[in-house]
């Protein structure tokens, strides 16, 4: 869809594209997602787009809340939440699905339901379980209403780092040694599930990172640096979701390229390096948000390292059929390979995250990479493609 066709009818001048930024969600990166969204509030040219801004509370009640940016910000180390800016604790936003009609709906108990307009495209900065992976882009495709970033097939892929995993691996692209847990595997025999992880220790030795399979922002991550922190980091994993992944550690530096999608295809930016943090024993949710460890821009490579990482990055884009935008994660081993760690479908995009300081850093700003993004998903149908 072009901005072209938005006129109402002939004699009246054409309206602006109508931009519903949707926020919050279920998963435990609600805060996260908040965050986000403030950024691109900010951000998003208003002479040029309306904007709705809908929250999804944590029990996952669509509301519309205040378009205040400013309260979407992590303050006194604490995360926003939807409930602070909805506009009511009852009413609720419905998204027809019916691609004949794009109008959104606000009804509360006892009233008549308003019209609150078409919605011409989403813009769902969501992360995690219900949102990133895939169940809200089968809602909007259904609804036949465009939207940023991946289509169900990609976020579903980007959101399990499993199959994320098996995918790279089946075009070609290297990843770390890892194990997976299901729930069915721990239900049927622990201690044949725990004797898979402590053999990946055995081969590969300690420290081990147990992660939640399909979680992100390094909620729910544990680094095992023995078999006595073992249960607790499984637990601590299976709090945010019953399928753990188990990875190996891999020496090295840890290395971001951002993806963005352009007419002509996707373009790589420039890498950034995380250096390791100093007061965390890795890059935890702490050390992203909360301290604020500050990433290195532009990584320090070589020419030939920084083609071979923007290569591999729009590699991984293109395997797991991404669209619009990813975050693409590597290690730098000490052999000088490069090993993709995983990808996001929608990376945080909060002040301080890498993937728009890497877009800064190759030229585009901050409200040029939201332009960028909002027109490439009007530019693409939904459906088949």
């Amino acid at each position: 869809m072009s901005t072209e066709n938005l006129s109402q009818n002939p004699e009246q001048p054409p309206r602006k594209p109508r931009v519903a930024v949707v926020f919050g969600g279920r998963s435990s990166e609600h805060g996260i997602s908040m965050v986000t969204a403030g950024a691109v509030l900010r951000a998003i040219d208003r002479t040029k787009y309306d904007v709705l801004p809908i929250g999804i509370t944590r029990e996952g009640r669509w509301v519309l809340t205040a378009d205040e940016p400013e309260r979407m910000a992590i303050t006194e180390r604490r995360t926003p939440n939807v409930e602070e800016l909805a506009d009511s604790s009852e009413g609720g936003v419905v998204l027809p699905v019916d691609p004949a009609n794009r109008e959104v709906v606000y009804s509360e108990p006892g009233s008549v339901p308003k019209a609150l307009g078409e919605v011409d495209v989403v813009f769902p900065v969501l992360h995690g379980p219900y949102g990133e992976d895939g169940t809200l882009q089968g809602l909007l495709e259904l609804s036949g209403v465009p939207y940023v970033g991946s289509g169900v097939l990609a976020s579903a892929v980007g959101q399990d780092k499993e199959y994320m995993k098996r995918v790279f691996t089946s075009f070609g692209l290297k990843v770390g040694p890892y194990v997976v847990i299901r729930p069915r595997e721990w239900e049927r025999d622990e201690s044949a599930a725990r004797k898979k992880i402590v053999d990946l220790a055995g081969e590969h030795g300690w420290p081990l990172f147990v992660k939640p399979a399909r979680a992100g922002s390094s909620i729910g991550i544990t680094k095992v640096d023995d078999l006595a922190g073992l249960d607790e980091a499984i637990a601590e994993a299976q709090r945010h979701d019953p399928k753990i992944l188990v990875e190996a550690a891999l020496r090295g530096r840890e290395i971001e390229c951002g993806v963005l999608e352009f007419e002509d295809g996707p373009r790589a930016s420039v890498p950034s390096e995380i250096p390791p943090p100093d007061t965390h024993a890795y890059y935890d949710f702490e050390a992203k948000y909360i301290d604020s460890t500050p990433g290195i821009v532009p990584a320090p490579l070589t020419d030939e390292q920084t083609a071979e990482v923007q290569r591999l990055a729009v590699e991984a884009f293109d395997a797991a059929s991404c669209e619009g935008l990813v975050r693409a994660d590597f290690f730098l081993t000490e052999d000088g390979e490069f090993v993709i760690n995983e990808i996001n479908t929608m990376p945080g995009m909060t002040p301080i995250s890498m993937y728009p300081q890497m877009w800064q850093a190759s030229g585009i700003s901050y409200p040029e990479l939201v332009d960028l993004l909002v027109q490439a998903a009007l530019r693409r149908a939904t459906g088949l493609r």
